[in-house]
């Protein structure tokens, strides 16, 4: 069944990598129930955890980058490349997930998590400085821009709680074929896919205009 495998709060530690001082990357399982609602516009460091925050307020946070979701399967295949564990929470994901597609999820689709949380897709994670510095590897930016796999920031729908071993079911899907990883393809990688991601409404207000001002739409 698809769920959540662990459900991950930021644990504050000192960013040698930027300018903020302080980075929230550090996301580690947490027991029990944890609420989740929109946080508002960026700038504020509210992300939709509680008991969460980003430090970044420029790039990070707000309605469109409330939650950030990466599959279990993809840090397994990670840790095999690697050469060494990784944890739940390593990647700076609220939410791992077990047997979802996340990277294939559409751009505006529908979760139900758990009783009551509706979440919806917005965008990719675009990988920064402070994950280079994070993961530690040589390369790592350009190595995960290559794979593809970013998974997915989404916004609140319905506010709620969420915990390990909560179930994840789609409820909703838009009418277009614009997933996580052909959106990322298209703002990093792969250029000509942009009029493709232009027509997914539910992408960052700010960032749709951007597309489609480029594809001159």
């Amino acid at each position: 069944m698809a769920g959540l495998k662990s459900v991950n709060v930021g644990v504050p530690r000192d960013n040698p990598w930027k300018t903020t001082g302080t980075t929230g990357i550090d996301k580690r399982p947490v027991a029990g129930p944890v609420a989740v609602s929109a946080p508002g516009p960026k700038g504020t460091g509210a992300v939709g955890l509680a008991g969460d925050r980003v430090y970044d307020v420029r790039h990070h946070g707000g309605d469109d980058q409330a939650v950030y979701a990466y599959a279990r399967e993809g840090l397994d295949r990670w840790a095999e490349r690697l050469g060494r564990p990784l944890s739940d929470g390593v990647f700076g994901e609220n939410l791992t997930t077990v047997g979802v597609d996340v990277d294939g999820a559409l751009i505006g689709e529908r979760w139900l998590v758990g009783s009551d949380v509706v979440l919806e897709v917005s965008c990719p994670r675009i990988p920064c400085g402070t994950f280079q510095g994070w993961m530690a590897e040589h390369g790592w930016l350009a190595t995960f821009t290559e794979a593809a796999e970013p998974g997915a920031y989404l916004r609140v729908v319905e506010p709620g709680s969420v915990r390990a071993g909560d179930p994840v079911v789609v409820v909703a899907r838009p009418d277009h074929d614009v997933t996580v990883a052909l959106a990322f393809r298209a703002l990093t990688t792969s250029p000509e896919l942009l009029p493709r991601l232009a027509v997914a409404e539910a992408f960052p207000a700010e960032g749709l205009a951007k597309v489609r001002r480029r594809v001159g739409l």
